[in-house]
């Protein structure tokens, strides 16, 4: 069976299952039939005309990999969803064509001239409306707009995943390697422009800025500091002008009908003290990742996991004489946390930041975690700790009372070179041991080191 086969095969039973789940959740929340809006182009602003492409609406995507805005998915109790796109005559731009075109068949398509079109056609009895585009709901006359209860129930589907749909977040990283080993390239052959490197990444996944899942993080040194750096250097940064050695992190992944991958990965180049210094830490917490990834269990909570992965870097920061303490105190102290500010990850779908595995707060400790379920099959999340040095976070402890658990000569030798993060995706295939499967390491195998 070629691979399109095992596709179209797994997206049948994909939307079969989607279509008794949803049977279930109408009927529980009473509605006869939802209308699901792809979502409308909107004004980069008001003061221009000048719109961004559709980014669907992902209730709409989980039945239907179309980037068209307007379109309209009505799901009823019972039957064939109907899929009614709209014909824009429009001769300035046009909608992205589907990559792929498997779905039609599991819908009665039906081309209309707009959406008040629609109108007439709707389903008898209570009809619920989800989409971001309010204006449409009140086009269609219907008034039951993102219900709660159901959109809830909705969101539910999408914490565990079919098999289409780890089919797709496979492909995603696919897409996502070959712009990271692009990338890992031209930073070994001595590239040190940021937007350079990431108009590589585009080139080599052959998908532009509004198809990737996030905006690419293409930090170069002490840019790695800043958490989402995307505000891309024009000119070689001064490490690479001088020659000196000089850091890479790259957050960057890829989409497949919809679906997204999430990878980080870091790189060091040059050599000198510091350099090998920063390049132990890397090695270290490539260590540290895996092994937090070989400790992924069905039934655990993942804030546990992410309270491992403190215990697992304080350990390495006292080994690294970064800390002069143990690593346990480290963690005690909440000195961990100025190296590693953010969560261990988060759930990954149809959005990098996907619903449902978030339901809880975290401890007040763990403000920015976005993933507090309990482990199940079926999930797809990230995996993906941190280590950073990062000014205006360490300056409390410098000033503190804790200052001298800290090299703070180390540290600032360090700090040019921004800070680490090494990221996989992972697949919970089941709930026996080694069933959880890393989608990235297959097709990206090292997480970072020396070029």
């Amino acid at each position: 069976m070629s691979a399109d086969e095992t596709l179209d095969r797994a997206y049948a039973d994909h939307v079969a299952a989607l279509r008794t789940a949803y049977a279930k959740a109408l009927a529980a929340h009473g509605f006869d039939a939802v209308v699901i809006h792809s979502g409308s182009a909107r004004k980069r602003t008001d003061f221009d005309d000048q719109y961004w492409p559709v980014r669907p609406v992902p209730h709409f995507q989980h039945w239907a990999a179309l980037q068209e805005p307007d379109a309209l998915l009505v799901v009823r109790a019972a039957g064939v969803p109907t899929l009614y796109r709209v014909t824009h005559v429009d001769f300035w731009e046009h909608p992205y064509a589907p990559e792929r075109e498997h779905f039609f068949a599991h819908f009665d398509v039906r081309g209309v001239a707009s959406v008040d079109a629609v109108k007439g056609s709707l389903p008898a009895g209570r009809v619920a409306f989800v989409g971001d585009d309010l204006a449409r709901a009140a086009q269609l006359g219907l008034d039951a707009v993102n219900p709660a209860g159901l959109v809830r129930d909705l969101d539910a589907l999408r914490v565990t995943k079919s098999r289409y749909e780890v089919l797709c977040l496979i492909e995603a990283n696919r897409r996502a390697a070959r712009g990271h080993d692009a990338v890992l390239a031209a930073f070994a052959a001595g590239e040190g422009v940021e937007l350079a490197l990431h108009l590589a990444y585009l080139g080599a996944t052959s998908q532009d800025d509004p198809e990737t899942p996030y905006k690419n993080i293409v930090a170069l040194g002490s840019n790695a500091a800043t958490l989402h750096h995307v505000s891309y250097g024009r000119r070689p940064t001064e490490p690479t002008r001088a020659g000196a050695a000089e850091s890479l992190l790259l957050d960057a992944g890829a989409t497949f009908l919809g679906y997204c991958s999430d990878i980080t990965r870091t790189w060091v180049r040059g050599r000198g003290e510091a350099a090998g210094v920063f390049r132990g830490l890397v090695d270290a917490m490539e260590r540290s990742q895996r092994a937090l990834c070989d400790a992924v269990r069905v039934g655990d909570g993942y804030e546990a996991l992410h309270d491992r992965s403190h215990d697992q870097l304080g350990a390495l920061l006292a080994e690294a004489g970064v800390v002069r303490c143990s690593g346990a105190e480290a963690v005690a102290k909440g000195i961990t946390r100025r190296f590693y500010p953010h969560g261990l990850g988060h759930s990954l779908g149809l959005q990098c930041h996907d619903v449902g595995c978030a339901l809880t707060k975290p401890r007040g400790d763990n403000p920015f975690l976005r993933n507090t379920s309990r482990i199940a099959v079926g999930q797809v999340f990230t995996i993906e700790p941190g280590l950073y040095f990062i000014d205006a976070l360490l300056r409390p402890l410098r000033e503190g009372p804790d200052a001298g658990l800290v090299d703070w000569s180390l540290v600032d030798a360090l700090t040019p070179f921004g800070g680490i993060r090494i990221e996989d995706d992972l697949f919970v295939a089941g709930d026996a041991p080694g069933a959880v499967e890393n989608l990235t390491r297959p097709v990206l195998p090292v997480g970072g080191g020396q070029v």
